[in-house]
């Protein structure tokens, strides 16, 4: 295999807006402020290689992000702190960070054809380890272009104070849809800043900044576990307790058979197939990976488990942020149950587990979560401090394989080495749609050993 060694630089420059932006200081939010001390998210999607020279590429590509960047002048700016310590976007349009690099021996196959995700993707993105306090001093956003043998990698590194995935994306979409020719962006992102979410409240930071709470020397393994739609339907059905026929359908037969064209029968009836129908595809799919891995860990019956979820905030708050609100509109919510109650309970009692509290997370939670922030402001502590914690990021919603620079669809999506610890999972949609996941499980090599060799996990898993 190739090493990561093998990734050299080519250029390097800044790239700055298409227009001088207009936009004032964004203040940053109490969703914001905590990932100050996490690193810049990293995700990028492989591409086979354009029908075209690779350096009328980096020349197409630089300028559709400068166009692009007219959209989202924050991401140009840096970050200031006024004196009453309020940390604020400056949208100045110091511009951003463009990298090419080469590693012309690297084939598609190197990247998504080895069991374990290969150690030379995490070369493919820059400021590799960047703490997203560092906006003070550096560029808020960096993208790098790989050039491989079959294919090119592009990547984005992207300061997560500034956005969350749901801003990420709609700016990998935007800058994809730049690229291939669109005139007219309709996605929009939304810079207002009148939102509960907007604090008096003063994070006290300490003079060289956080740092990471994980240690980023443990040794891990990472690898992607693909569920086809056919595979999730078949574990939402087990984990809602519904019978399936061999279509993958509620099996309706024997209720038709039974019900007598009584209104009550039925109602009676579909209860008894399907009692929790609102237990989401997603949360089964967690629920399956608790137990799993709970498994794996080998931990005594007493001790404390926990599954830690990010949910998005923008529609739970009354009056609701835009959809395309910029910023981050995110919530941890975490879900405790003990392993010996995830281990001896079924599929469904885990799923349950987490629905109440994705269900019950409302506006009012909402603003506790936030009311409970400004009376301990504070940096969010993203790691596994007890061993037996695992925490879900990113969504199968986000449209990642929409990031059509002009030549086609991704072949793969991949991230980097960023905010990566022992049980730190990322879900991403499958490349063929329709409802397909990948889950990018980081684990210590004896769990994943074991999460590798457990039946319950391992029948669902279509690609491995």
């Amino acid at each position: 295999m190739p090493s990561a060694a093998a990734v050299s630089l080519v250029s390097k420059c800044t790239i700055f807006p298409s227009q001088k932006s207009s936009l004032s200081d964004l203040k940053l939010s109490v969703s914001d402020l905590p990932m100050l001390s996490v690193h810049y998210i990293q995700k990028g999607c492989l591409f086979t290689r354009p029908p075209f020279p690779i350096p009328h590429l980096i020349s197409l590509l630089k300028l559709s992000l400068s166009q692009t960047l007219a959209h989202f002048p924050p991401l140009a700016g840096r970050f200031v702190t006024d004196s009453d310590g309020y940390v604020y976007i400056s949208c100045n349009d110091a511009g951003v960070d463009f990298v090419h690099a080469s590693a012309t021996h690297i084939f598609i196959r190197d990247v998504i054809g080895s069991v374990d995700v290969p150690e030379h993707v995490k070369e493919f993105f820059p400021m590799d380890r960047m703490v997203s306090y560092r906006g003070h001093f550096s560029p808020l956003l960096s993208v790098q272009v790989t050039e491989l043998a079959d294919g090119v990698f592009i990547g984005c590194s992207v300061n997560h104070s500034v956005m969350d995935g749901t801003s990420l994306w709609n700016f990998f979409n935007t800058f994809a849809e730049v690229s291939r020719g669109v005139k007219k962006i309709v996605r929009q992102p939304d810079f207002t800043r009148n939102s509960i979410l907007i604090s008096n409240s003063v994070l006290k930071l300490p003079a060289d900044g956080p740092k990471v709470t994980f240690a980023g020397d443990a040794p891990l393994r990472e690898r992607i576990f693909s569920f086809s739609r056919e595979s999730i339907q078949t574990l939402k059905a087990k984990t809602n307790n519904q019978k399936r026929n061999f279509d993958g359908e509620i099996n309706i037969v024997e209720l038709m058979a039974k019900q007598s064209n009584d209104p009550l029968i039925i109602k009676r009836e579909t209860e008894k197939l399907n009692p929790t129908a609102e237990i989401s595809s997603f949360q089964s799919l967690c629920a399956l990976l608790w137990r799993a891995v709970t498994r794996a860990r080998k931990f005594p019956p007493s001790k404390m488990t926990t599954f830690r979820m990010a949910v998005n905030c923008r529609h739970r708050l009354h009056p609701k942020l835009n959809p395309l609100y910029f910023g981050n509109g995110i919530q941890s919510i975490p879900t405790y149950a003990s392993a010996g109650e995830v281990v001896s309970h079924d599929l469904h009692w885990c799923a349950e587990q987490l629905n109440k509290n994705v269900k019950a997370h409302d506006d009012v939670m909402v603003r506790k979560f936030v009311e409970d922030w400004e009376k301990d402001p504070r940096c969010f502590p993203l790691g596994n401090f007890d061993g037996a914690m695992l925490t879900m990021g990113s969504s199968p919603r986000f449209p990642m394989y929409d990031n059509d620079f002009g030549w086609g669809r991704p072949v793969a999506v991949r991230s980097g080495r960023a905010n990566k610890f022992d049980g730190k999972i990322s879900a991403f949609p499958g490349r063929g749609g329709g409802g397909s996941v990948d889950l990018e499980v980081i684990l210590s090599p004896e769990t994943m050993e074991g999460l590798e060799s457990d039946p319950e996990f391992m029948q669902f898993v279509t690609r491995y």
